[in-house]
């Protein structure tokens, strides 16, 4: 599954584009994805805060940020439920 839209991240509204897969290895989802070009998150994961909490309207998670891409996006992985809503059927 995949998704992007509006998120705060860090409490810094955000651009993400993320997707996952539930990986039978440890039995967990795991997600990733790319926050669009936000200097605060730069400035963030460079001082060395990599933990940060991702609210997508209600939905709240943790989160790992881990490098800053070529583009100036930061990568943001995480192990749980996403943040995003589950899909409508």
């Amino acid at each position: 599954m995949t998704w992007q839209g509006t998120a705060e991240v860090a409490g810094t509204a955000v651009r993400l584009h993320a997707g996952g897969r539930w990986e039978p290895v440890d039995g967990r989802y795991h997600w990733a994805g790319r926050v669009e070009p936000e200097p605060r998150l730069v400035r963030l994961l460079r001082s060395g805060r990599r933990d940060v909490e991702v609210r997508i309207g209600e939905r709240v998670t943790r989160a790992r940020l881990t490098e800053v891409d070529p583009w100036g996006g930061v990568r943001i992985t995480g192990v749980g439920a996403p943040p995003w809503p589950p899909e409508e059927e």
